[in-house]
């Protein structure tokens, strides 16, 4: 009797994948692992997730699970997850993210709203964007305001690229000027706001941060110093000069640190309104230092 040929086994579905790679995920005591199972998956068929769900009856070709399954092993290794995007949203923008640079955060979007409120009332702004990483700042308020000027500034290469890559993606290359620079040393004028998410994590306390941070994130836009404001104290001491009149900082920081930081902002600028802002959760998180005219 001729042997029995078994039938093939189904292909697996989109759906049944996409399972299985949250099942992998929260396996490895990844938050959200569903979600990021999504986000894997329409990273590697470059489509969005109401097109995934669409397709879930389909069955990916051999390419595309095997973009998917090097996605999910690099997320296993704790590679933060918009880096295998290649993006993370940004004040309602889809911002370009990768290693090199600081994946920007909700509470950043506070640094932004706060110097627009700032130049509300300013024709033609001039602001300053130091320590620019991805240029998220500077690109979201040059979109926000569309007859302002801005500066990013950066001492790291691949941030300029990126900021610069970001600012054509969203059409305001001609008014960011992308400059190498150490803070504000390369600024050529005096501008309304200095807007700054510098580095100020502890540098003992970045071993104890997510993995996804501490191992990938670049230490040099993390590492603050002993007590997190160097690179502020510094930018402190020398922006005074880098001001219009009645020019103003808008600063992120650690909670922990504002009391600490405003001292040093009323050493710098005596007389100046300073003013701690809280962000969406709820902490204070951004100082501003808003001078005097004179």
């Amino acid at each position: 009797m001729a042997e029995e040929v078994q039938p093939h086994a189904a292909l697996p579905t989109l759906a049944y994948l996409v399972q299985k790679t949250a099942r992998r995920l929260e396996a490895a005591g990844i938050g959200d692992a569903r979600l990021e199972a999504d986000l894997i998956w329409t990273t590697a068929l470059g489509i969005d997730r109401a097109a995934l769900y669409a397709a879930f009856r389909d069955t990916p070709s051999e390419e595309e699970a095997g973009r998917a399954e090097a996605l999910c092993e690099r997320r296993l290794n704790r590679e933060p997850v918009a880096y295998l995007m290649g993006t993370r949203e940004f004040y309602g923008l889809p911002i370009a993210v990768g290693p090199g640079v600081l994946i920007p955060r909700p509470e950043t979007e506070t640094v932004v709203e706060e110097t627009l409120r700032l130049v509300e009332g300013e024709a033609s702004p001039v602001l300053a964007d130091v320590g620019c990483g991805s240029g998220a700042i500077a690109v979201a308020l040059a979109v926000a305001r569309p007859e302002a000027v801005v500066y990013a500034l950066d001492v790291s290469q691949r941030a300029l690229e990126l900021t610069a890559h970001n600012a054509a993606t969203h059409g305001v290359s001609e008014r960011i000027h992308v400059l190498e620079s150490d803070l504000l040393a390369a600024l050529p004028r005096p501008v309304h706001v200095v807007a700054a998410n510098l580095p100020y994590v502890t540098s003992e306390e970045i071993p104890l941060l997510e993995p996804e941070v501490s191992r990938y994130e670049p230490r040099e836009a993390l590492d603050g110093g002993a007590d997190g404001l160097a690179l502020i104290r510094r930018l402190l001491a020398e922006a005074g000069g880098h001001l219009l009149p009645g020019g103003a900082l808008v600063l992120e920081m650690d909670p922990r640190q504002i009391a600490a930081a405003s001292d040093t902002a009323v050493t710098c600028f005596p007389g100046a309104h300073v003013r701690a802002v809280r962000d969406l959760a709820g902490r204070e998180r951004v100082l501003i230092v808003r001078t005097v005219h004179r």
